[in-house]
């Protein structure tokens, strides 16, 4: 049975998604502010979080950041308030994995939850194992080693990664890494692809500047070389 941590302050909004999910078969832990919400998060070890950005103590924004600054490998879905685009934008940058906009479809919500599982605990698909330069990728147990160094990459950032190797050689749109792994059928900011493959370069690379494998095709998207 897998875990969701669910943190929000509206009691009637949690209370429906505990319901609901329970439903679906998970098991729902739950907190209603950012602060109780990073303990949580440490201690429980869930398979998802479902975050809320307006918190109080510490807001989903926040709560996110530490997440990510701690190693906090599991993937994060944010619910945000409808056309606040930078929210959405500000969320992905920060390293969330996905995001659904207030109000919103439970269906879809379960969806968007069930994908970002099945990337960060599915198979590897094609490619188990990599190395390139000093860079060691074990795709199975979702390790990273540069050097001597153990290197911490999200879910999100792993099938990023596996997606260019797997493809490397070839050009890989924005739009196809937005369609095969983010899982979007319609058209969304690319921007959530750029910053991403920044954070891979700032882990990965040499030189973020004038990288050797995770290389830009201006207009088009990214290529991955050996």
């Amino acid at each position: 049975m897998k875990r969701i941590l669910v943190i929000e302050d509206d009691s009637e909004l949690l209370e429906g998604l505990k319901d609901n999910l329970e439903l679906d078969g998970y098991e729902v832990l739950t907190a209603t502010d950012g602060a109780q919400g990073l303990t949580q998060a440490g201690r429980s070890r869930p398979d998802a979080v479902i975050l809320d950005i307006m918190l109080p103590k510490l807001s989903g924004f926040d709560l996110c950041r530490t997440l990510r600054e701690r190693g906090f490998p599991t993937p994060i879905l944010m619910l945000t308030a409808r056309g606040q685009e930078s929210d959405k934008v500000l969320g992905l940058e920060l390293g969330a994995d996905d995001y659904v906009t207030k109000p919103f479809s439970i269906h879809e919500l379960l969806a968007r939850l069930r994908a970002m599982i099945r990337r960060s605990t599915g198979l590897p698909r094609g490619v188990e194992a990599y190395r390139f330069g000093d860079v060691e990728v074990s795709f199975w147990h979702q390790q990273v080693r540069k050097g001597r160094f153990s290197v911490s990459l999200s879910a999100l950032e792993f099938e990023v990664l596996r997606y260019l190797i797997a493809h490397r050689g070839q050009i890989v749109s924005r739009e196809h890494l937005l369609t095969d792994v983010w899982g979007y059928q319609t058209f969304r900011t690319t921007r959530a692809v750029d910053n991403l493959v920044g954070r891979l370069r700032q882990k990965l690379e040499d030189r973020v500047h004038e990288p050797r494998h995770i290389l830009t095709v201006h207009g088009v998207g990214y290529k991955f070389v050996e």
